[in-house]
Order: C-alpha cells, then sequence, then structure tokens
C-alpha cells in the first residue's frame, strides 16, 4: 500500500495542477524543478565547509561541490563519496541535491564531492559517463590536496545517478587503475530497455511516469541501439565480478523497483558483497522528500550509516 504521506503528495501535485516534466522544454523542466525542490526538501543542514570548483572534463570544464562534515578538523583526512545526482541525465544540478549531499555528509562523517556532469538533449550519451569518469579521476589524483584518502572512495547517486555510479565502478573495474571502495545505488536505472514488470505496474500514478521516462531516455540516448551498451545499461555487462560492496535502495511504487532488484541479484551472484532495501511504500525520487515524507529521513540515515560502515 501507498504511504499516506506519498498518497497526500501526490494528490496535492495534482490538485495544484503542476505540468508532467514530459510537457516541458528541457530547460523549463530544470527550472522548475531546482524552484520546487524547497517545498519538499528540508532546510540544508550547516556542514564544516563547502567549496565549489570546476576541474578540467573532456569537453570542457566539470562543475564539483565539495562538502565536509560538521566538527570534521580541518586538516583531518576524510573518506569521500562521489556523488552523481538525478534527474533523468536532463534535469538536476549541484543546487537540487545540495540538500541531500549535506545530510549524506554529515551522518556518515565522510567529505562529498557533488559532481555537475553534462546534460541532454544538449550533451548525449556517453557525455554524462564521461564527465562522471573525469571527476572521479580528479578527486581520487587531487585527495592529497583536499584532504581526502584515496584509498577510501566511494560513488553514489540517485536514480540517473545511479547508473552513473554503477558504470564509473564498472568503468573501473573495467580500467583497473581507479580503486572504489563502495557503491551507493539510490533507486538506480540500469536497463534502458525499461521492460521490467514494475515498468507496467508503476507507470501512471506515483510522479515518475512512463512518458516522463521516455522523455528523459530520448533526450540522453538518441539511438535506440545504444541501449544494450552497458555503459547505459550497467545490467547488461557481461561480467558483474569482482565490484565494489554495494548498497541499493529502491521504492515499491516506483517504475525503477525492479531494475534496482535486478542489478542487486546480479552483483550478489557474482559473488560481491551487495544489500537490497526496499521501501515498499514510497515513490521515484521521495528520499529528498524529507519536509513531507518522514520515510525518506529514514532513508538518508540508512544511506550514511552503510557509506559510515562501508568507508570506516
Amino acid at each position: 500500500m501507498l504511504h499516506p504521506q506519498a498518497r497526500a503528495l501526490l494528490r496535492l501535485i495534482e490538485e495544484k495542477g503542476v505540468p508532467p516534466t514530459h510537457t516541458l522544454a528541457p530547460v523549463e523542466a530544470r527550472a522548475f524543478y531546482r524552484e520546487r525542490r524547497t517545498f519538499t526538501q528540508p532546510d540544508p543542514p550547516e556542514v564544516a565547509s563547502v567549496r565549489d570548483l570546476r576541474v578540467p572534463g573532456p569537453a570542457g570544464p566539470i562543475p564539483l561541490r565539495s562538502y565536509r562534515p560538521a566538527g570534521a578538523p580541518a586538516d583531518a583526512v576524510l573518506p569521500v563519496l562521489v556523488y552523481y545526482h538525478g534527474g533523468g541525465w536532463v534535469i538536476g544540478d549541484l543546487d537540487t541535491h545540495d540538500v541531500l549531499c549535506r545530510q549524506l555528509c554529515n551522518l556518515s562523517g565522510c567529505a562529498v564531492v557533488a559532481v555537475d556532469y553534462r546534460l541532454g538533449p544538449e550533451h548525449r550519451f556517453p557525455a554524462a559517463v564521461d564527465d562522471a569518469l573525469a571527476a572521479t579521476r580528479w578527486v581520487r589524483s587531487q585527495a592529497r590536496e583536499l584532504k581526502l584518502d584515496p584509498a577510501r572512495l566511494a560513488v553514489g547517486g540517485d536514480s540517473a545517478g545511479g547508473n552513473l555510479a554503477a558504470v564509473v565502478a564498472l568503468s573501473a573495474r573495467e580500467a583497473g587503475d581507479l580503486p572504489i571502495a563502495f557503491q551507493l545505488l539510490i533507486y538506480p536505472a540500469t536497463d534502458q530497455r525499461r521492460g521490467a514488470p514494475s515498468h507496467a505496474a508503476n507507470g501512471q500514478g506515483y510522479l515518475l511516469t512512463k512518458e516522463s521516462m521516455d522523455y528523459y531516455h530520448d533526450h540522453y540516448i538518441p539511438d535506440p541501439a545504444q541501449d544494450l551498451d552497458w555503459r547505459a545499461s550497467p545490467l547488461l555487462h557481461e561480467n558483474h565480478a569482482k565490484l565494489p560492496p554495494a548498497f541499493v535502495l529502491t521504492a515499491g511504487y516506483d517504475p525503477l523497483r525492479d531494475e534496482g532488484l535486478q542489478y542487486a541479484h546480479r552483483l550478489s551472484e557474482a559473488g560481491n558483497r551487495a544489500t537490497l532495501v526496499n521501501f515498499e511504500r514510497q515513490i521515484h525520487g521521495f528520499i529528498t522528500m524529507g519536509r513531507v515524507i518522514d520515510e525518506a529521513n529514514v532513508a538518508v540515515q540508512l544511506c550514511a550509516a552503510q557509506l559510515k560502515q562501508a568507508l570506516s
């Protein structure tokens, strides 16, 4: 059953006539997402420091935002989570996920570096993957200057960002030169073919609709043949062995629910440590909605606890 708080939110969205994402141009959708986030997101907690950076990327500078947890000494060498925001590879930025990054930073005791990768349709697949990898490599290469521990580097993200985190972990294993200690995958998109049963069961009425998923997909991936590329669909990689431990979080009323389940199971079958937790009563995107959905705050605490344990 759908959580009453999630149901109330969906009812309010309908009553207010909030336009579905797929009816907006990407530029409008980005502005709308950025402006409406304060309605559902908690107030941003104070952290020890926040620093905006611009680092070299394959097509020009990549904006990053670095956080250090409240109470951390300035000279302490900290573990780090490199975080990729959600938004279907089309919307979202450093500001839309600022609160979540602050929460994860404080609750885990880890530094967090958020990545503002290029978005479609202006920059299509694999631009986001290339930026995510380049930013992660930069963080590791500059770890000493940033007071970070390169041996305790995790990757994570929600939705499209969870997809990028899984792809970065696979790419790092393939290259062999970017050790990653943990992957935090929050309702990750893992199969661009979008054929899992949860897509049909949850494709209407629960905020993320089939039309919006098609909108995001088509703005990111122009050629359906690219759906079979593991950099777009990490579930389709032929080898999931020797990957970092993973924590996968899913939502019961999310079209992406089964993709997260399938990916966690694939990781476990390949001999990796992978844990799956499903918030049965929740909708896609709920983890940033702690102002109106209580279970979102529990989900954040759980992710941070897993991160802290993995990188301790």
